[in-house]
């Protein structure tokens, strides 16, 4: 019989966290990448270049990983449950993205005062104009990757992990790819990217609050992070950033480590905005310590999101 999903998951997550994402071509989020490349080539070859293609899009490359990748556990499983349980683990632990989010924050905060090797470093985070940043620029910028990409890499995959198991776990990957590789507002995907963007919304939207509620917590227990400014600046600025989601772990940390965030943002030559997310009272955030502060807070939010699935998953008795 296999061992039950939370404690595949607990396993996977320390993998994840100690080693990080493995680096080979057959990674399953560079395989998904590859199969969005080719159906959309398809598709509009097909002329279905609009809304239309955009969600039959998303429901061929969903149907394909997530059919997929249950049909193989089953097969696998039938074959030998420790050929499954393998192939499982695996799955889990390469879909998870908290380890090379760590170590590529760390760089930025790492470079020192060395100003080329901060923004070199934060080049690899955001897609903003790293050449107008000076070094607290950058530290910032990392706090802000890392707040919003603890949701999308960590705790939403282990949410619908815990939802919809394995399968859950694929669909969501394979969505927030999808986003990724095609839901800007350019000409080319402004509408055939559409759908991948929306779904991509609607899959984070309750993990995102369930993060503000779970950095609330960390912020509890992390010395000098305030929780209750964590889950005020989080519920009353979560609308300053753009989308519906990612203003509700960034407020709340900018609020858990009393420092305001964002400022003067730079993309393609244009101020895009001078907009702060914080507490005006609070300084703007940009030392080493603020950032290794968030780094605690949001460590310790992903510890509290495995551990409760964890529980969770083992006390329903689930298992394969």
């Amino acid at each position: 019989m296999p061992p039950p999903v939370g404690g595949l998951l607990v396993a996977a997550a320390a993998l994840d966290f100690a080693v990080g994402d493995p680096a080979w071509r057959g990674h399953p989020v560079r395989l998904i990448g590859r199969s969005v490349s080719a159906i959309e080539r398809f598709l509009r070859g097909l002329g279905a270049d609009g809304r239309v293609g955009g969600c039959a899009l998303v429901a061929l490359v969903g149907c394909l990983w997530t059919g997929g990748v249950w049909a193989l556990l089953v097969a696998l499983e039938a074959w030998h449950a420790i050929a499954g349980t393998a192939f499982h683990f695996l799955c889990v632990y390469a879909l998870l993205a908290l380890g090379d989010l760590l170590r590529h924050c760390d760089k930025v905060d790492s470079s020192g005062g060395d100003l080329a090797a901060a923004r070199q470093a934060v080049a690899k985070l955001v897609g903003r104009d790293t050449a107008r940043m000076d070094v607290p620029a950058c530290r910032r910028a990392a706090v802000e990757s890392l707040a919003e990409n603890v949701v999308d890499g960590f705790i939403a995959p282990v949410f619908w992990y815990a939802v919809a198991g394995l399968p859950g776990l694929v669909l969501f990957k394979a969505v927030s790819t999808m986003d990724s590789m095609v839901g800007y507002k350019s000409d080319r995907y402004r509408l055939f990217g559409w759908c991948a963007a929306r779904s991509d919304d609607l899959l984070v939207f309750a993990p995102a609050r369930l993060a503000w509620l779970l950095i609330g917590l960390a912020a509890l227990l992390v010395p000098r992070a305030s929780a209750a400014k964590a889950f005020r600046i989080a519920w009353s600025q979560h609308s300053v950033v753009p989308g519906p989601n990612p203003g509700w772990s960034e407020g709340a940390v900018a609020g858990a480590i009393q420092r305001r965030l964002a400022g003067p943002i730079w993309l393609a030559g244009d101020l895009v905005t001078e907009t702060w997310l914080g507490d005006p009272a609070d300084p703007p955030a940009g030392a080493s310590a603020d950032y290794r502060l968030a780094r605690r807070v949001a460590l310790l939010a992903a510890a509290m999101t495995v551990g409760l699935v964890a529980w969770w998953l083992l006390g329903t008795g689930s298992a394969g």
